[in-house]
């Protein structure tokens, strides 16, 4: 009888939603305060990282919630026949691992991309030492990006626009490492700055900071690239010996076990 009601609740719970009016969307926007507690604290700060700042974290974040809150009623719709504690907390394990999901996967996003900036910003900034040899900084950056990696486009190109429009402070230049948040971005963005600014006498000894500088920044990223190869490797290695053990493990019981039925 218990199971009957269920049923006959999720098909009311149904047809209102279908005809609107019941909303799960109204539903969580009205107890929103309550789910934020689930919010992880970095959490707009990669989505604003991914997507930009023109995105509304807590729109994706209640699709979050939504896509939780789906997979822990079918869930339960899937072990109704046999519905006791123990599949009630299954589901609602189920439904916040589905909820966890897009905020691991916007991280690890987010790791790969400042992993990807970090071994790329020495490689331009070579290139820009070479322009500012023959040419003033804004004018340097302005021509490099065309040959620029793809990613420094949009912040390149950002930078200059400040820079053409009038803003002669360091500013444009900290909004772009701020953009590009990681290994000595900011340093590298002074220098930059600072050459900006330096009059043709003192641009020797600045241009010798840049380039030991650069060459410092090439070499700790050729260090990551070996580490990161090696630590891939070796999280193979053990991947592959605790498969072999597990496995082995798996053929001794299923061995004791034939024995024991012998």
């Amino acid at each position: 009888m218990q199971i009957e009601i269920i049923l006959i609740a999720a098909l009311i719970f149904l047809v209102l939603t279908y005809n609107g009016q019941v909303s799960i969307k109204d539903l969580i926007n009205d107890n929103f305060g309550l789910f934020r507690k689930l919010k992880e604290e970095d959490w707009d700060f990669y989505v604003r990282a991914k997507y930009g700042d023109n995105v509304n974290s807590d729109a994706i974040f209640t699709k979050r919630i939504r896509n939780g809150l789906l997979v822990i009623v079918v869930s339960l719709f899937f072990f109704i026949q046999k519905l006791n504690a123990m599949y009630v907390l299954i589901s609602f394990v189920l439904g916040f691992v589905i909820f966890k999901l897009d905020y691991i996967n916007i991280k690890s996003f987010y790791k790969k991309h400042m992993f990807y900036i970090d071994s790329m910003l020495p490689h331009y900034l070579k290139s820009i030492e070479i322009l500012i040899q023959h040419y003033t900084v804004p004018v340097a950056i302005g021509k490099s990006i065309i040959d620029a990696p793809d990613i420094f486009k949009d912040g390149l190109q950002e930078m200059i626009n400040e820079i053409n429009s009038g803003v002669d402070t360091i500013d444009p230049y900290m909004n772009f490492a701020k953009k590009y948040p990681v290994r000595d971005s900011m340093r590298m963005m002074r220098l930059l700055y600072r050459l900006s600014l330096g009059s043709q006498d003192r641009k020797q000894e600045q241009m010798l900071m840049f380039s030991r500088t650069i060459s410092n920044l090439q070499q700790k990223a050729r260090e990551t690239k070996y580490k990161n190869r090696l630590d891939k490797m070796e999280g193979k290695t053990m991947s592959m010996l605790i498969s072999t053990a597990a496995g082995v493990m798996v053929l001794l019981v299923f061995a004791v076990l034939q024995m024991m039925n012998l």
